[in-house]
């Protein structure tokens, strides 16, 4: 897995492993490797969630009293 895999491509290939995973007849050793893929992989998401999220909150802080803003999704504060 490349460390700078993108969030959507990094999805495509955890969602590839599962189905393999569920729907194919492996080796113990070739299954234990995709398992151990997709953990990486799912390890990388949460991470590129949680920066994605830090940056949200960063740029939804009031200037004036660095608080975090709600805000709905039809953009009315609340």
């Amino acid at each position: 897995m490349k460390k700078n895999m993108k969030f959507d491509t990094a999805i495509r290939e955890l969602e590839r492993i599962v189905k393999d995973l569920e729907s194919q007849e492996m080796p113990l050793e070739k299954a234990l490797a995709a398992f151990e893929q997709g953990v990486k992989l799912t390890r990388h998401c949460n991470k590129l969630l949680e920066e994605a999220e830090q940056k949200v909150e960063l740029l939804t802080r009031d200037p004036d009293t660095g608080e975090v803003v709600k805000t709905s999704w039809n953009g009315d504060e609340g």
